[in-house]
């Protein structure tokens, strides 16, 4: 009876609006799910994991798995609001924020995904808001609950003896560490790209040359010359600190002097601020680097490996004094246990099969500068063993157990919820 007083009530709310009914998809308890959030969630997914939706079975499967996923989001939202689970505005309008600046990237473009959503992404922010902030409720609940599900020794060793033959090999890794200094162009090459920008902004003040048509012909920030050099509008935290700092004290239509930030030297245009939020456009130029610059950074690294590395006592001490990779820096140059064949440096992914254990490596050249590696340890690959890979068969068994207990809990859930499903 529920239902029918349920879509009695929004067929009588739309025709008397003169608007089409929104087709239901599914029910649980109080909460529904209609097309329109269907659509838009398929869309999103589909982007974010490249899927193509002219194929119909893909459209189908990933469509079936939507709903599914959906219907149980709400049937944890009900229970967790009966434990009174809660989440600050602030984490919901973080996680909202993330979520729209993943999909305008994997939009390429804010134009693009609002094609996606069918709907402004102001527009979007709004509607979605309350749709975020019950997901992530019932992350929380979730975790919560899974956080109990513990795993003995012996529950790691009965896992492997069952699905032994259906567990990946594992590829061979290698504790790595490094120091990066990177290649920094000369005090005369800077000023002379110093220079180079100043006359052009003197140009640009004189009204010689449009900002615009400058930008595309010699800024080198490739994101942006095809657009005049804009960045749109852009908030504040986004940008490099320099960079954002000029921005905000800009008068609007104000171009500023040469600026350095890592990425090279700027010029910028503030041309609107509002609130929290400033539109820029800017020409970047990077000073050339010369050989004798590469040479120096070159000949003090291999300075330091003859002279001072040892160990890797000595490598972590160095590499906290000199690494210029500010993520590892923090961590002594520790990389971690990484996975040659899939680095994402190139330059050491190549270079990391010739190299011995517990010794200092050559100066190595990469797209980012200059390293030392140290490689400390080597955890071969091959079939899961409890020996070399205790940790990773420990992290499949507790995540299948989880997958397992989770699977029975709402499976229980639903069987005391009202949920009505349409022909998925």
């Amino acid at each position: 009876m529920k239902i029918n007083v349920l879509l009695l009530f929004i067929f009588c709310f739309c025709c008397g609006q003169n608007k089409t009914i929104d087709g239901i998809v599914a029910i649980v308890e109080d909460n529904i799910i209609l097309k329109s959030d269907l659509s838009q969630m398929i869309s999103i997914t589909a982007a974010q994991n490249k899927l193509n939706l002219n194929e119909p079975v893909v459209y189908k499967n990933l469509e079936e798995k939507i709903v599914n996923s959906m219907i149980d989001q709400k049937v944890i939202l009900e229970m967790a609001l009966l434990d009174s689970v809660v989440v600050d505005e602030s984490e919901v309008d973080q996680a909202l924020e993330q979520q729209i600046e993943s999909l305008i990237f994997e939009s390429n473009g804010k134009e693009n995904a609002e094609k996606l959503l069918g709907q402004s992404i102001n527009s979007f922010r709004r509607e979605f808001w309350y749709e975020m902030q019950n997901r992530l409720i019932a992350e929380r609940y979730q975790q919560t609950l899974l956080s109990d599900v513990k795993l003995t020794r012996q529950d790691v060793e009965r896992f492997l003896e069952t699905y032994r033959d259906s567990l990946p090999v594992v590829p061979t890794k290698v504790q790595l560490y490094h120091i990066l200094i990177k290649v920094k162009p000369n005090e005369q090459s800077k000023q002379a790209t110093i220079n180079k920008l100043t006359s052009l902004r003197k140009r640009l003040i004189q009204k010689e040359v449009s900002f615009s048509e400058q930008a595309k012909l010699h800024s080198e920030d490739i994101g942006s010359k095809e657009r005049g050099g804009e960045l749109g509008w852009v908030k504040r935290g986004s940008l490099v600190k320099n960079f954002e700092n000029t921005a905000f004290t800009l008068k609007i239509n104000e171009i500023s002097y040469p600026i350095e930030t890592e990425f090279g030297f700027h010029i910028l245009e503030t041309l609107n601020k509002k609130g929290e939020r400033v539109k820029v456009r800017h020409i970047l130029i990077k000073p050339p680097v010369t050989k004798l610059d590469t040479e120096n950074v070159y000949n003090f690294l291999d300075s330091l490996r003859v002279y001072e590395i040892e160990s890797l006592v000595d490598f972590k001490s160095l590499s906290e004094k000199y690494n210029e990779d500010e993520t590892t820096k923090k961590v002594r140059g520790n990389l971690g246990w990484i996975t040659p064949e899939t680095f994402y440096i190139e330059e050491i992914r190549q270079a990391i099969n010739y190299l011995n254990v517990k010794e200092c490596s050559p100066p190595i050249h990469s797209s980012l500068g200059i390293h030392l590696l140290w490689i400390e340890d080597v955890r071969e690959g091959g079939f899961l063993n409890l020996i070399d890979h205790y940790s990773e068969i420990e992290n499949l068994a507790l995540n299948y157990k989880k997958a397992k207990w989770f699977n029975t809990w709402i499976q229980n859930a639903k069987s005391n919820l009202y949920i009505y499903k349409q022909g998925y």
